[in-house]
């Protein structure tokens, strides 16, 4: 069977009502995928007559072998996908959609590409949560209320689930439904009789099986065993489960090799064996039924639903585990023991005491086993179907769509792939380049911070997004090193320019492009996944920050001040660069009560380049210190500079030309127009509607970020789809051909902006606690 991606394959749905479900699927190897796998083939046994089927989440492009029962796939990275995918729900003759939700799986900033599905998906929808986070960011708050909103039902796996979702994040009871994890139906036999299959016969086995990460804590299980061998000599540790495939693509084997080196160095090597595989369902139940002892030693409380934990507990094995929520849950009430986490010697006395106590280690698999009834598969199945029927009946979906209006058009638009080709082009060694001849790099030229700085915060805002790309990383850590070496520690100010040869041409650089470099560290120290780079960041940013009091250009202040708020979005606790923060925000204050006039409500007597800024720094401040001031001035002064920035008939933007700017008093240049105000608009039009709830900003963001498209003064795109680069200028006749460093990224600044809003709905920046939180830090 052929399969493209977001496209129908040669099966088609039987005739009458189907099923679809969407989520990871089988061969792919994870946790949810099997999961999905499963509860399909129980839903459709509990429902012969309804056709179910699959749409399969891809995490590379060429996706996975599947079986027939996958009929449309989704490349996570791709949100035009989600939206074809939709259309296509909403035209089959599906009558219900059941969502597996899990992060980490869709696309977008924490997932928030599934909200694009949902909320074109015309059907009734059932969403399952594998995680509920009990202390949730802004985004991931928001995440997952608008599942809520999108979804007729919300099915969770534990008592746990619903209170965090009562308390937490405020839902509804009556859209709440409680059904178990699924777990295969197997008779309860002795551990002797699946023995001689791994040769332990005459052995007594301990047993944690699935996806190998560090998370699992089986060192915790490996520092036990020295103990546990004195008293049992005959116990051996069987470790089931392949390397986590992301962990292994990043890391290789560290960490399975650690283990190894720990066992060998507490002498219980010949006590451990890896079985280094993932397991299949046949094999599974092989595996947990040798166990004597199943043990979850995982690190963290925090986790609310554990499939293994479900599967051991079903098969009615003895479980120890560490006192996470699900095994509080399903271990009381003697159904299994606990132990503190990371606590070794614990460990050890509980496994000695249940391999002493044989009566005791049989009564616990039997409560284990009667328990774990109301888990199997086909109950599972049952109580969904049940559930399709009351939401099929009873529809408690809120009806996002009317609440957007004035978006829904823009909800259609189909954006371009985010192609990194062209910024690869343009990077070496040293750093991005400063121009191209046409898509040729330009050497001639050189570097310059501003660029790099530009760069950097399109690397770290594109992790966030394609999580999976590592070499996102490499070229952050290659703009961030740019940074470092421009620093002047005598002058404590960034260098700017450098030739192709390496050379400095100057020992200071300017005002803007050392407030820019500031952005750029503030989104690094926000954004970056990598410790390193936040940790360098933050005190390149520190040390650059003791000069900028001193500015006297309103945009390098405005920059500064952008930059500042990322990193207090990550740092609020730190006062000083709060207080920092709100001079300069009053600073730019005093400029536009000292120029500005009825006619000209500005901050200079001129309009020149990325002047959107100045208005964005302000929004950023009003929110934070809840100023009223800062706020209309930001409001007023970017609703003027729409309003001249927009043509007569209302229908395309029109930036403020090169050639002679906009001196107050005098004419404004319509040309040359820089891609570089296209992109500072669709920021700043954002962050309005994020300091406002007015829509009608989304719509003027779409209007400015459309200019790249096409939707100019000249009707001709300037970006560049075969190379993913943009074209310096609008000119009077024609586009500057050149696709350089400042209009590519300007390019790519503007494209991840209206991905974020795009798949959340509003612009959430990814690093943002909540304003209590952070007042409470």
């Amino acid at each position: 069977m052929e399969i493209v991606s977001a496209t129908k394959s040669s099966q088609t749905p039987a005739e009458g009502s189907s099923i679809a479900l969407i989520g990871n699927y089988l061969p792919r190897q994870c946790g949810l995928a099997t999961f999905t796998t499963h509860l399909l083939e129980a839903i459709a046994m509990n429902a012969a007559d309804t056709d179910c089927w699959a749409v399969a989440m891809n995490d590379r492009k060429q996706g996975y072998a599947y079986p027939p029962q996958v009929r449309l796939e989704i490349n996570q990275k791709n949100l035009n996908e989600y939206c074809v995918v939709a259309e296509r729900l909403n035209h089959s003759n599906v009558e219900v959609v059941c969502l597996q939700h899990e992060y980490g799986i869709y696309g977008g900033q924490r997932g928030s590409f599934i909200l694009e599905l949902l909320g074109e998906l015309k059907k009734p929808v059932v969403t399952t949560l594998h995680t509920i986070l009990e202390h949730p960011s802004d985004e991931e708050r928001y995440i997952i209320m608008q599942l809520a909103e999108l979804s007729d039902r919300l099915v969770v796996m534990s008592e746990r689930s619903i209170d965090f979702l009562r308390n937490i994040y405020h839902i509804p009871a009556e859209k709440i439904v409680l059904i178990h994890h699924g777990i295969p139906d197997v008779p309860l036999l002795p551990s002797a009789d699946y023995k001689d299959r791994f040769n332990m016969a005459g052995k007594q086995v301990l047993l944690t099986f699935g996806l190998l990460s560090p998370g699992k804590g089986v060192e915790t299980v490996i520092e036990a065993l020295p103990e546990i061998v004195k008293q049992h000599p005959d116990v051996i540790y069987m470790v089931v489960g392949a390397t986590h495939p992301h962990l292994k693509a990043e890391h290789g084997e560290e960490y399975r090799l650690g283990l190894h080196m720990r066992a060998k160095q507490l002498g219980v090597a010949d006590h451990v064996i890896f079985y280094d595989q993932f397991v299949s369902d046949e094999d599974l139940p092989a595996f947990i039924g040798a166990a004597d002892i199943y043990i979850t030693p995982y690190l963290n409380e925090a986790q609310i639903i554990s499939g293994t934990l479900a599967y051991a507990l079903g098969m009615g094995k003895a479980v120890v585990s560490t006192p996470y929520w699900h095994a509080q849950e399903l271990l009381a009430n003697g159904r299994g023991r606990l132990f503190p986490f990371r606590n070794h010697e614990q460990l050890g006395l509980e496994i000695n005491d249940l391999l002493s106590h044989p009566d005791e280690l049989r009564s616990m698999q039997l409560k284990a086993y009667n328990y774990g009834r109301k888990m199997i598969w086909s109950e599972v199945g049952r109580r969904y179907v049940e559930t399709f029927a009351d939401v099929i009946a009873h529809r408690l979906r809120s009806d996002v769509q009317q609440q957007l209006p004035e978006t829904l058009d823009l909800r259609q638009q189909v954006l371009p792939d985010i192609k990194l080709d062209h910024l690869r082009r343009l990077t070496d060694g040293a750093g991005i380049l400063q121009h191209s001849r046409y898509t040729v790099p330009d050497r001639s030229h050189g570097y310059c911070v501003d660029d790099n700085a530009r760069a950097l915060i399109v690397a770290v805002k594109a992790q966030n997004l394609q999580p999976q790309d590592k070499s996102l990383n490499e070229l952050a850590s290659n703009y961030l090193s740019f940074l470092d070496h421009a620093f002047n520690n005598e002058t404590l100010r960034f260098r700017n320019f450098m030739s192709y040869e390496r050379a400095w041409l100057e020992q200071t650089g300017s005002e803007d492009s050392h407030g820019r470099a500031i952005w750029g560290l503030g989104t690094a120290v926000a954004l970056s996944r990598n410790k390193g780079h936040v940790d360098l960041a933050t005190d390149l940013l520190k040390r650059a920050l003791d000069t900028v009091e001193n500015f006297t250009s309103p945009r390098a202040v405005a920059f500064t001040i952008i930059g500042i708020h990322h990193y207090l979005n990550h740092h609020p606790a730190d006062s000083r660069i709060e207080k920092l923060c709100a001079r300069l925000s009053d600073r730019l204050v005093d400029w536009f009560n000292a120029t500005a006039g009825e006619d000209w409500p500005w901050f200079e007597d001129i309009l020149s380049y990325d002047n959107a800024r100045l208005p964005q720094a302000l929004l950023l401040s009003g929110q934070r210190f809840n100023n009223k001031e800062m706020l209309a001035i930001g409001i007023d002064t970017l609703s003027w500079l729409e309003k001249i920035q927009t043509d007569k008939a209302g229908s395309h933007f029109v930036a403020i030309g090169n050639h002679g700017w906009y001196k107050r008093g005098g004419k404004k240049a319509r040309f040359d127009q820089q891609p570089v105000e296209a992109a500072a608009m669709v920021d700043a039009c954002l962050e309005a509607f994020n300091a406002s709830g007015d829509e009608t900003w989304i719509s003027r963001a779409y209007r400015c970020f459309n200019w790249y498209q096409g939707e100019n003064d000249l009707h001709i795109p300037l970006y560049d789809h075969a190379t993913g680069g943009c074209r310096d200028g609008l000119q009077v006749d024609g586009v500057n051909e050149n696709q350089g460093a400042e209009s590519s990224l300007s390019w790519l600044m503007a494209l991840l902006a209206i991905y974020n809003q795009r798949s959340l709905g509003r612009t959430v920046r990814p690093e943002e606690h909540t304003r209590a939180e952070a007042r409470q830090a």
